[in-house]
């Protein structure tokens, strides 16, 4: 017996892990799934149409009318805008989606001395990556208002799951910070991310932004000691957090500067969400392939 497809028609910008994920689920019933691919390669069933989000001249060969964009992209790895959001939404002023669901970063609440944060507080991106999402989420609202269609935001912590754990790190034994001084950080079994995003796309969802995290608030080092232990390798030696700010990149410092707890019961009312992996304790053997 063939399926009727039940859903509007998708188009996925940033067809990565979490872009195949939610394609897979898009299309169980049958409904169809295109994808801008920037490299050919297989598209698990999915449409695809070359074009690389860096080269606006490649994006010539769109949907001619899709329903529903799944904007998963992320901004280049420099500067304090998103070039790339700006490239995408002007070759679709020629036929707009219906729909819009944007995967943003929680980063953009910045700094929040590890208070609880819902959609209301304001953005205040405390580094270029951030500032780089709160550029995209404001181009993707003054798009969505010439054009009086939805968008949705997905405001997203650290993401895990089956082939996205730091494993390599704990081999190789680099310190992470002191349990009594690591910050406050979140995070989302990527299987429970996915279907969050397949629910929004949904045309009964209504616009807005959405924190989307798991039940449970903690440090890096905890998750890490705890990855550690379910993994069966050492835990990580500890440092102070002074000493972190001393010698570890960058990069890592931008999380470290940051502690805040994602309040999910947006998520969870509005959406009608009801996460499979609420907590570490569940999500680590699944993203394992451990059996509990």
């Amino acid at each position: 017996m063939v399926s009727t497809p039940s859903r509007m028609p998708a188009f996925i910008v940033g067809f990565g892990d979490i872009g195949q994920r939610v394609a897979a689920l898009w299309q169980r019933d049958g409904s169809e799934v295109t994808a801008l691919i920037r490299t050919p390669r297989d598209t698990a069933g999915c449409c695809a149409i070359p074009g690389d989000l860096d080269q606006p001249e490649t994006l010539h060969d769109m949907p001619q009318k899709p329903a529903l964009l799944f904007h998963f992209a992320p901004p280049a790895p420099s500067g304090a805008s998103d070039a790339r959001t700006g490239h995408l939404l002007k070759v679709l002023e020629k036929a707009p989606p219906q729909r819009i669901v944007y995967i943003s970063t929680s980063g953009v609440y910045g700094d929040c001395g590890g208070a609880w944060v819902d959609e209301s507080r304001p953005v205040h991106p405390g580094n270029d990556r951030s500032r780089r999402r709160v550029d995209a989420e404001q181009q993707l609202r003054l798009f969505a208002r010439r054009y009086a269609l939805p968008l949705i935001i997905l405001r997203v912590p650290g993401i895990y799951g089956s082939g996205r754990l730091p494993l390599e790190r704990l081999r190789r034994g680099n310190p992470v910070v002191c349990p009594d001084q690591a910050p406050w950080s979140n995070r989302i079994h990527a299987d429970d991310l996915a279907t969050i995003a397949v629910r929004a796309g949904q045309s009964s969802i209504p616009a807005g932004i959405y924190n989307v995290s798991d039940d449970e608030p903690t440090s890096m080092t905890d998750y890490l000691y705890r990855l550690a232990d379910a993994a069966g390798l050492p835990r990580p030696p500890c440092v102070s957090l002074a000493e972190a700010r001393r010698n570890f990149s960058p990069k890592l410092l931008e999380y470290l500067n940051e502690s805040r707890r994602l309040n999910n019961q947006k998520m969870k009312t509005v959406l009608g969400v009801k996460l499979r992996y609420p907590t570490l304790e569940t999500g680590l053997p699944a993203a394992l392939g451990i059996s509990k």
